[in-house]
Protein backbone atom coordinates (compact mmCIF):
# COMPACT_ATOMS: atom_id res chain seq x y z
CA UNK A 1 0.00 0.00 0.00
CA UNK A 2 1.50 3.39 -1.15
CA UNK A 3 1.78 6.26 1.81
CA UNK A 4 0.27 8.33 0.16
CA UNK A 5 -3.14 5.96 0.13
CA UNK A 6 -5.99 8.36 -0.03
CA UNK A 7 -9.60 6.82 1.82
CA UNK A 8 -13.01 7.71 0.29
CA UNK A 9 -13.79 11.46 0.91
CA UNK A 10 -17.60 12.78 -0.17
CA UNK A 11 -18.35 14.83 -3.11
CA UNK A 12 -18.58 18.57 -2.21
CA UNK A 13 -21.41 20.63 -3.88
CA UNK A 14 -21.39 23.17 -6.41
CA UNK A 15 -19.68 26.33 -5.12
CA UNK A 16 -23.65 28.31 -5.50
CA UNK A 17 -26.62 27.05 -4.72
CA UNK A 18 -30.28 28.42 -3.80
CA UNK A 19 -30.87 28.51 -0.16
CA UNK A 20 -33.89 25.87 -0.78
CA UNK A 21 -31.33 23.51 -2.41
CA UNK A 22 -28.91 24.25 0.55
CA UNK A 23 -31.27 22.89 2.77
CA UNK A 24 -32.67 19.74 0.97
CA UNK A 25 -28.85 18.83 0.83
CA UNK A 26 -28.13 18.97 4.55
CA UNK A 27 -31.55 16.93 5.25
CA UNK A 28 -30.51 14.47 2.62
CA UNK A 29 -26.28 14.58 3.46
CA UNK A 30 -24.32 17.09 6.11
CA UNK A 31 -21.60 16.47 3.20
CA UNK A 32 -23.71 17.00 0.18
CA UNK A 33 -24.63 20.52 1.37
CA UNK A 34 -20.94 21.63 1.97
CA UNK A 35 -18.57 23.35 -1.15
CA UNK A 36 -15.24 22.33 -1.60
CA UNK A 37 -13.62 25.70 -0.65
CA UNK A 38 -14.46 24.95 3.40
CA UNK A 39 -11.22 22.93 3.08
CA UNK A 40 -9.39 25.41 2.43
CA UNK A 41 -11.22 28.58 4.04
CA UNK A 42 -10.82 29.93 7.14
CA UNK A 43 -14.41 31.13 7.63
CA UNK A 44 -17.51 31.28 5.40
CA UNK A 45 -20.78 33.29 5.59
CA UNK A 46 -24.54 31.69 5.28
CA UNK A 47 -27.69 33.12 4.89
CA UNK A 48 -30.74 31.20 5.89
CA UNK A 49 -34.21 32.20 6.90
CA UNK A 50 -34.16 34.49 9.67
CA UNK A 51 -30.34 34.08 11.04
CA UNK A 52 -26.84 34.20 9.27
CA UNK A 53 -24.47 30.95 10.16
CA UNK A 54 -20.95 31.32 10.35
CA UNK A 55 -18.60 27.97 8.95
CA UNK A 56 -15.47 28.28 11.39
CA UNK A 57 -12.21 26.60 10.47
CA UNK A 58 -9.70 29.70 12.25
CA UNK A 59 -7.88 27.48 14.69
CA UNK A 60 -7.92 30.91 16.66
CA UNK A 61 -11.78 31.45 16.21
CA UNK A 62 -12.27 27.82 17.01
CA UNK A 63 -10.15 28.06 20.48
CA UNK A 64 -11.94 31.40 21.59
CA UNK A 65 -15.49 29.52 20.91
CA UNK A 66 -14.92 26.27 22.60
CA UNK A 67 -12.17 27.38 25.20
CA UNK A 68 -12.03 30.80 26.15
CA UNK A 69 -15.50 32.08 25.64
CA UNK A 70 -17.54 28.95 25.90
CA UNK A 71 -20.26 30.48 27.76
CA UNK A 72 -21.03 32.86 25.30
CA UNK A 73 -21.39 30.35 22.71
CA UNK A 74 -23.85 27.87 24.03
CA UNK A 75 -24.74 24.94 22.27
CA UNK A 76 -27.76 26.05 19.75
CA UNK A 77 -31.04 25.21 20.00
CA UNK A 78 -31.74 23.87 16.56
CA UNK A 79 -29.85 21.11 17.18
CA UNK A 80 -32.12 20.14 20.27
CA UNK A 81 -34.67 20.45 18.10
CA UNK A 82 -33.43 17.62 16.10
CA UNK A 83 -33.11 15.37 18.57
CA UNK A 84 -35.49 16.20 21.41
CA UNK A 85 -37.74 13.55 21.29
CA UNK A 86 -35.02 10.99 22.47
CA UNK A 87 -32.67 12.89 24.50
CA UNK A 88 -35.19 15.33 26.66
CA UNK A 89 -32.62 17.16 28.82
CA UNK A 90 -29.77 15.35 28.69
CA UNK A 91 -26.43 16.93 29.12
CA UNK A 92 -25.63 16.59 24.87
CA UNK A 93 -28.17 19.88 24.46
CA UNK A 94 -28.65 21.59 27.75
CA UNK A 95 -26.58 25.01 28.61
CA UNK A 96 -25.90 27.42 31.56
CA UNK A 97 -26.12 26.05 35.21
CA UNK A 98 -28.10 22.99 34.16
CA UNK A 99 -25.51 21.70 32.18
CA UNK A 100 -22.94 22.84 34.49
CA UNK A 101 -25.00 20.65 37.11
CA UNK A 102 -25.36 17.78 35.15
CA UNK A 103 -21.66 17.69 34.11
CA UNK A 104 -20.78 17.69 38.35
CA UNK A 105 -22.19 14.90 38.47
CA UNK A 106 -22.09 12.64 35.73
CA UNK A 107 -17.97 13.62 35.22
CA UNK A 108 -16.74 11.59 38.70
CA UNK A 109 -17.76 8.30 36.46
CA UNK A 110 -15.50 9.11 33.77
CA UNK A 111 -12.51 9.02 35.92
CA UNK A 112 -9.36 7.31 35.21
CA UNK A 113 -9.73 5.21 38.04
CA UNK A 114 -13.48 4.21 37.21
CA UNK A 115 -12.09 3.48 33.55
CA UNK A 116 -9.62 1.09 34.96
CA UNK A 117 -12.78 -0.83 36.79
CA UNK A 118 -14.92 -1.30 34.19
CA UNK A 119 -12.64 -2.53 31.56
CA UNK A 120 -13.28 -5.99 32.74
CA UNK A 121 -16.54 -5.29 31.07
CA UNK A 122 -15.11 -4.33 27.62
CA UNK A 123 -12.84 -7.12 27.41
CA UNK A 124 -16.17 -9.73 27.90
CA UNK A 125 -17.80 -7.48 24.82
CA UNK A 126 -14.78 -7.78 22.81
CA UNK A 127 -14.19 -11.66 23.36
CA UNK A 128 -17.98 -11.71 22.94
CA UNK A 129 -17.21 -10.49 19.30
CA UNK A 130 -14.81 -12.62 18.53
CA UNK A 131 -16.98 -15.59 19.62
CA UNK A 132 -19.40 -14.56 17.13
CA UNK A 133 -18.20 -13.83 14.25
CA UNK A 134 -15.60 -16.69 14.04
CA UNK A 135 -18.26 -18.70 12.43
CA UNK A 136 -18.48 -16.19 9.77
CA UNK A 137 -15.12 -15.72 9.43
CA UNK A 138 -14.45 -17.66 6.27
CA UNK A 139 -13.68 -15.58 4.19
CA UNK A 140 -17.14 -14.50 3.23
CA UNK A 141 -18.58 -10.56 3.09
CA UNK A 142 -19.22 -9.67 6.51
CA UNK A 143 -21.17 -5.71 6.49
CA UNK A 144 -18.87 -4.12 9.23
CA UNK A 145 -20.90 -1.35 9.76
CA UNK A 146 -23.32 -3.74 11.33
CA UNK A 147 -21.36 -5.90 13.34
CA UNK A 148 -19.60 -2.57 14.93
CA UNK A 149 -22.64 -1.24 16.42
CA UNK A 150 -23.76 -4.38 17.95
CA UNK A 151 -20.66 -4.46 19.20
CA UNK A 152 -20.27 -0.66 20.71
CA UNK A 153 -23.97 -1.57 22.14
CA UNK A 154 -22.74 -3.99 24.28
CA UNK A 155 -19.96 -2.27 25.28
CA UNK A 156 -22.18 0.64 26.66
CA UNK A 157 -24.86 -1.99 28.12
CA UNK A 158 -22.29 -3.62 29.90
CA UNK A 159 -20.74 -1.03 31.44
CA UNK A 160 -23.88 1.10 32.17
CA UNK A 161 -25.87 -1.49 33.29
CA UNK A 162 -24.33 -4.74 33.74
CA UNK A 163 -26.20 -6.67 31.06
CA UNK A 164 -25.13 -7.89 27.83
CA UNK A 165 -26.65 -7.03 24.11
CA UNK A 166 -28.49 -10.58 24.65
CA UNK A 167 -30.65 -9.59 27.80
CA UNK A 168 -34.31 -9.04 26.07
CA UNK A 169 -34.39 -5.27 27.04
CA UNK A 170 -31.08 -4.48 25.99
CA UNK A 171 -31.70 -6.19 22.79
CA UNK A 172 -34.75 -4.28 21.91
CA UNK A 173 -33.29 -0.59 22.62
CA UNK A 174 -30.49 -1.66 19.89
CA UNK A 175 -33.10 -2.63 17.31
CA UNK A 176 -34.95 0.15 18.23
CA UNK A 177 -32.14 2.41 18.10
CA UNK A 178 -31.26 1.24 14.30
CA UNK A 179 -34.37 2.46 13.36
CA UNK A 180 -34.10 5.73 14.91
CA UNK A 181 -29.92 6.35 12.80
CA UNK A 182 -32.28 5.99 9.53
CA UNK A 183 -34.61 8.17 10.19
CA UNK A 184 -33.48 10.50 11.49
CA UNK A 185 -31.58 13.54 10.13
CA UNK A 186 -29.16 15.72 12.37
CA UNK A 187 -31.37 18.62 11.70
CA UNK A 188 -34.92 19.02 10.18
CA UNK A 189 -36.56 21.93 8.15
CA UNK A 190 -38.02 23.60 11.52
CA UNK A 191 -34.34 24.21 12.50
CA UNK A 192 -33.12 25.88 9.72
CA UNK A 193 -36.92 28.28 10.42
CA UNK A 194 -35.91 28.72 13.80
CA UNK A 195 -39.70 28.85 14.28
CA UNK A 196 -40.51 29.45 17.87
CA UNK A 197 -39.95 26.77 20.69
CA UNK A 198 -43.65 26.64 22.04
CA UNK A 199 -44.52 25.29 18.07
CA UNK A 200 -44.14 21.81 17.57
CA UNK A 201 -40.79 20.85 15.71
CA UNK A 202 -41.92 18.57 12.73
CA UNK A 203 -40.53 15.13 12.73
CA UNK A 204 -41.67 11.84 10.64
CA UNK A 205 -43.96 9.50 12.42
CA UNK A 206 -41.04 6.78 12.70
CA UNK A 207 -38.89 8.95 14.11
CA UNK A 208 -41.49 9.81 17.01
CA UNK A 209 -42.67 6.44 17.24
CA UNK A 210 -38.87 5.12 17.36
CA UNK A 211 -37.82 7.64 20.27
CA UNK A 212 -40.91 6.87 22.34
CA UNK A 213 -39.99 2.86 22.10
CA UNK A 214 -36.36 3.65 23.16
CA UNK A 215 -37.00 5.93 26.36
CA UNK A 216 -39.94 3.37 27.29
CA UNK A 217 -37.23 0.29 27.48
CA UNK A 218 -34.88 2.90 28.57
CA UNK A 219 -36.90 4.12 31.84
CA UNK A 220 -37.63 0.56 32.92
CA UNK A 221 -34.21 -0.30 32.81
CA UNK A 222 -33.27 3.16 35.10
CA UNK A 223 -35.78 2.08 37.23
CA UNK A 224 -35.25 -1.15 37.91
CA UNK A 225 -31.50 -0.04 38.57
CA UNK A 226 -33.31 2.40 41.31
CA UNK A 227 -34.78 -0.21 43.05
CA UNK A 228 -31.84 -2.28 43.01
CA UNK A 229 -29.70 0.88 44.87
CA UNK A 230 -32.41 1.22 47.36
CA UNK A 231 -32.34 -2.34 48.36
CA UNK A 232 -28.52 -2.39 48.55
CA UNK A 233 -28.17 -4.96 45.49
CA UNK A 234 -26.52 -2.73 42.42
CA UNK A 235 -23.38 -3.92 40.90
CA UNK A 236 -21.01 -1.50 40.62
CA UNK A 237 -21.11 -0.20 37.11
CA UNK A 238 -21.37 3.09 35.43
CA UNK A 239 -25.21 3.75 36.15
CA UNK A 240 -25.46 2.81 39.86
CA UNK A 241 -22.07 5.76 40.05
CA UNK A 242 -23.93 8.12 38.02
CA UNK A 243 -27.44 7.30 39.80
CA UNK A 244 -25.67 7.76 43.76
CA UNK A 245 -23.42 10.72 42.61
CA UNK A 246 -24.74 13.94 44.40
CA UNK A 247 -24.10 16.85 42.87
CA UNK A 248 -21.20 19.00 45.18
CA UNK A 249 -22.23 22.32 45.28
CA UNK A 250 -26.65 21.12 45.83
CA UNK A 251 -26.13 18.14 47.25
CA UNK A 252 -28.77 16.47 45.01
CA UNK A 253 -29.00 13.57 42.78
CA UNK A 254 -30.51 13.10 39.71
CA UNK A 255 -34.06 12.33 39.60
CA UNK A 256 -35.31 8.64 37.58
CA UNK A 257 -36.78 11.21 34.47
CA UNK A 258 -33.52 13.21 34.92
CA UNK A 259 -31.59 9.76 34.30
CA UNK A 260 -33.67 8.63 31.49
CA UNK A 261 -32.33 11.66 29.61
CA UNK A 262 -28.49 10.74 30.54
CA UNK A 263 -29.34 7.53 29.69
CA UNK A 264 -30.23 8.16 26.21
CA UNK A 265 -27.38 10.38 25.65
CA UNK A 266 -24.91 7.70 26.80
CA UNK A 267 -26.02 5.38 24.15
CA UNK A 268 -26.33 7.82 21.27
CA UNK A 269 -22.67 8.89 21.81
CA UNK A 270 -21.42 5.74 23.61
CA UNK A 271 -22.97 3.54 20.62
CA UNK A 272 -23.76 5.64 17.75
CA UNK A 273 -19.97 7.79 17.58
CA UNK A 274 -17.92 4.52 18.61
CA UNK A 275 -19.60 2.27 16.32
CA UNK A 276 -18.70 4.79 13.35
CA UNK A 277 -15.29 4.92 14.46
CA UNK A 278 -14.69 1.09 14.60
CA UNK A 279 -16.03 0.79 11.55
CA UNK A 280 -14.00 3.19 9.56
CA UNK A 281 -11.08 1.89 11.14
CA UNK A 282 -11.35 -1.51 10.59
CA UNK A 283 -11.68 -0.41 6.78
CA UNK A 284 -8.95 1.85 6.36
CA UNK A 285 -7.12 -1.76 8.17
CA UNK A 286 -8.70 -3.79 5.84
CA UNK A 287 -7.67 -1.35 3.03
CA UNK A 288 -3.75 -0.89 3.81
CA UNK A 289 -2.96 -4.09 4.39
CA UNK A 290 0.82 -3.07 5.68
CA UNK A 291 -0.56 -1.09 8.65
CA UNK A 292 -2.60 -3.67 9.56
CA UNK A 293 0.50 -6.52 9.79
CA UNK A 294 2.28 -3.51 11.91
CA UNK A 295 -1.03 -3.87 14.71
CA UNK A 296 -0.69 -7.69 14.63
CA UNK A 297 2.76 -7.36 15.41
CA UNK A 298 2.19 -4.92 18.06
CA UNK A 299 -0.66 -6.86 19.77
CA UNK A 300 1.10 -10.33 19.29
CA UNK A 301 3.34 -9.12 21.66
CA UNK A 302 1.52 -8.65 24.33
CA UNK A 303 1.09 -11.15 26.83
CA UNK A 304 -2.51 -10.30 27.62
CA UNK A 305 -5.42 -8.06 27.05
CA UNK A 306 -5.15 -6.21 30.28
CA UNK A 307 -5.77 -2.47 30.91
CA UNK A 308 -1.94 -1.87 32.13
CA UNK A 309 -1.03 -3.86 28.54
CA UNK A 310 -3.39 -1.27 26.69
CA UNK A 311 -0.54 1.68 27.19
CA UNK A 312 1.98 -0.49 25.16
CA UNK A 313 -0.10 -0.68 21.73
CA UNK A 314 1.46 2.92 20.78
CA UNK A 315 1.13 2.04 17.12
CA UNK A 316 -2.84 1.02 17.85
CA UNK A 317 -3.65 4.26 18.93
CA UNK A 318 -2.09 6.17 16.64
CA UNK A 319 -4.10 4.13 13.72
CA UNK A 320 -6.93 5.08 15.80
CA UNK A 321 -6.21 8.46 16.14
CA UNK A 322 -5.57 8.92 12.29
CA UNK A 323 -9.13 7.01 11.72
CA UNK A 324 -10.38 9.68 14.04
CA UNK A 325 -9.12 12.99 11.92
CA UNK A 326 -10.20 11.24 8.81
CA UNK A 327 -13.47 9.78 10.05
CA UNK A 328 -14.44 12.34 13.05
CA UNK A 329 -18.22 10.60 14.45
CA UNK A 330 -19.57 13.81 14.91
CA UNK A 331 -18.43 15.90 11.91
CA UNK A 332 -20.45 19.27 13.18
CA UNK A 333 -21.31 21.08 16.14
CA UNK A 334 -23.39 24.11 16.36
CA UNK A 335 -23.30 26.91 18.82
CA UNK A 336 -24.92 30.43 19.16
CA UNK A 337 -23.57 33.66 20.02
CA UNK A 338 -25.10 35.18 22.81
CA UNK A 339 -23.81 38.77 22.61
CA UNK A 340 -22.14 40.89 19.04
CA UNK A 341 -18.88 39.28 18.01
CA UNK A 342 -16.33 40.27 15.13
CA UNK A 343 -15.04 37.28 13.46
CA UNK A 344 -12.45 38.23 10.84
CA UNK A 345 -13.58 41.49 10.43
CA UNK A 346 -17.29 40.73 10.49
CA UNK A 347 -19.73 41.54 12.76
CA UNK A 348 -21.63 38.60 14.25
CA UNK A 349 -24.67 39.35 15.43
CA UNK A 350 -26.67 37.86 18.49
CA UNK A 351 -28.71 34.43 17.60
CA UNK A 352 -26.11 33.96 14.85
CA UNK A 353 -25.22 30.29 14.30
CA UNK A 354 -21.58 29.07 14.89
CA UNK A 355 -20.53 25.48 12.68
CA UNK A 356 -17.50 24.43 13.84
CA UNK A 357 -16.72 20.97 12.10
CA UNK A 358 -14.30 18.36 13.39
CA UNK A 359 -14.89 17.27 9.47
CA UNK A 360 -12.93 20.13 7.69
CA UNK A 361 -10.60 21.20 9.62
CA UNK A 362 -9.13 18.07 10.08
CA UNK A 363 -8.87 17.82 6.97
CA UNK A 364 -7.68 21.16 6.20
CA UNK A 365 -5.85 22.09 3.36
CA UNK A 366 -3.75 25.06 4.89
CA UNK A 367 -3.10 23.16 8.64
CA UNK A 368 -2.45 19.48 7.59
CA UNK A 369 0.51 18.23 5.61
CA UNK A 370 -1.23 16.00 2.78
CA UNK A 371 -4.63 16.00 4.90
CA UNK A 372 -6.45 13.54 3.13
CA UNK A 373 -3.69 10.51 3.40
CA UNK A 374 -4.50 7.93 5.69
CA UNK A 375 -0.60 8.09 7.85
CA UNK A 376 -0.44 7.06 11.37
CA UNK A 377 2.96 7.45 11.52
CA UNK A 378 2.29 11.18 11.21
CA UNK A 379 1.32 11.00 14.90
CA UNK A 380 4.94 10.33 15.75
CA UNK A 381 6.09 13.67 14.50
CA UNK A 382 6.38 16.97 16.14
CA UNK A 383 4.67 19.23 13.47
CA UNK A 384 1.70 16.63 13.70
CA UNK A 385 1.02 17.36 17.38
CA UNK A 386 1.68 21.13 17.33
CA UNK A 387 -1.35 20.88 14.56
CA UNK A 388 -3.63 18.77 16.88
CA UNK A 389 -3.56 21.08 19.41
CA UNK A 390 -5.54 23.45 17.47
CA UNK A 391 -7.17 21.59 14.77
CA UNK A 392 -7.99 18.42 16.38
CA UNK A 393 -11.30 17.90 18.21
CA UNK A 394 -12.98 14.61 17.39
CA UNK A 395 -14.32 14.84 20.65
CA UNK A 396 -14.85 18.47 20.82
CA UNK A 397 -12.35 20.49 23.22
CA UNK A 398 -12.78 23.12 26.41
CA UNK A 399 -15.36 22.81 28.92
CA UNK A 400 -17.84 20.23 27.04
CA UNK A 401 -15.48 18.11 25.79
CA UNK A 402 -17.15 14.37 25.46
CA UNK A 403 -16.68 13.30 29.38
CA UNK A 404 -16.77 10.11 27.60
CA UNK A 405 -13.40 10.86 25.33
CA UNK A 406 -10.81 8.11 27.92
CA UNK A 407 -13.69 5.40 27.49
CA UNK A 408 -13.81 5.82 23.93
CA UNK A 409 -9.73 5.62 23.24
CA UNK A 410 -9.51 2.77 25.54
CA UNK A 411 -12.90 1.01 23.69
CA UNK A 412 -11.20 2.02 20.21
CA UNK A 413 -7.83 0.74 20.55
CA UNK A 414 -8.93 -2.66 22.67
CA UNK A 415 -11.55 -3.26 19.86
CA UNK A 416 -9.09 -2.83 17.34
CA UNK A 417 -6.54 -4.98 18.81
CA UNK A 418 -8.56 -7.52 19.77
CA UNK A 419 -10.44 -7.58 16.17
CA UNK A 420 -7.25 -7.76 14.27
CA UNK A 421 -5.59 -10.37 16.65
CA UNK A 422 -8.63 -12.73 15.30
CA UNK A 423 -9.09 -12.04 12.07
CA UNK A 424 -7.49 -10.76 8.68
CA UNK A 425 -9.77 -8.17 7.30
CA UNK A 426 -9.82 -7.29 3.48
CA UNK A 427 -11.83 -4.89 1.18
CA UNK A 428 -15.00 -6.42 -0.11
CA UNK A 429 -17.33 -4.76 -3.36
CA UNK A 430 -16.86 -0.88 -3.84
CA UNK A 431 -15.40 1.65 -1.39
CA UNK A 432 -17.97 2.98 0.93
CA UNK A 433 -19.11 6.62 0.43
CA UNK A 434 -19.20 8.85 3.98
CA UNK A 435 -22.16 10.15 4.59
CA UNK A 436 -23.35 12.38 7.52
CA UNK A 437 -26.61 12.07 9.37
CA UNK A 438 -26.10 11.74 13.07
CA UNK A 439 -22.66 10.26 12.30
CA UNK A 440 -20.81 9.64 9.88
CA UNK A 441 -21.50 6.30 8.14
CA UNK A 442 -21.45 4.43 4.65
CA UNK A 443 -24.18 5.30 2.43
CA UNK A 444 -24.45 1.25 1.71
CA UNK A 445 -22.71 0.05 4.29
CA UNK A 446 -19.06 -1.32 4.93
CA UNK A 447 -18.33 -4.45 3.40
CA UNK A 448 -15.14 -6.49 4.88
CA UNK A 449 -13.82 -10.11 4.18
CA UNK A 450 -12.97 -12.05 7.11
CA UNK A 451 -11.08 -14.76 7.42
CA UNK A 452 -10.04 -16.32 10.91
CA UNK A 453 -6.29 -16.36 11.82
CA UNK A 454 -4.37 -19.06 13.85
CA UNK A 455 -5.88 -19.79 17.03
CA UNK A 456 -4.00 -17.99 19.66
CA UNK A 457 -5.01 -18.39 23.18
CA UNK A 458 -4.30 -14.09 23.72
CA UNK A 459 -7.53 -13.11 21.71
CA UNK A 460 -9.72 -14.34 24.94
CA UNK A 461 -7.36 -14.01 27.60
CA UNK A 462 -8.92 -12.39 30.65
CA UNK A 463 -7.16 -10.05 33.32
Amino acid sequence: MSKDYTPPKPMPRAEKVSILTHIKLFQKDIFASQPAKLYRAWMAEYRLPFYKSYFINDPKLVDHVLNKDPDNFPKSEIIKGALYSLLGDSVFVTNGEVWKRQRRIIDPAFEGGRLRDIFPYMLDAGNAAVARLQPIADGRTVEIEAQASQIAADIIFRTLFSIPITDDIAKQVFEKFRDYQRSQPLLNIASFLKIPKWIPKFQGRRTTQTSTDIRALLIRLTENRFAEIQAGTAPDDLATKIMTTKDPVTGATFTASEMVDQVAIFFLAGHETSASALAWTLYLLAVDQDTQARVVDEVSALDDFSFSNLSKLTFTRNVFREALRLYPPVPMMIRETLQTEEFRDREIKVGSQIVLSPWHIQRHERLWDKPDVFDPDRWNTDETRKCARKAYMPFSSGQRVCPGAGFAMIEGVLMIAMLVRAFKLEPSGKPPVPVAHLTVRAKDGILLKLTKRLSDTKSTQTL
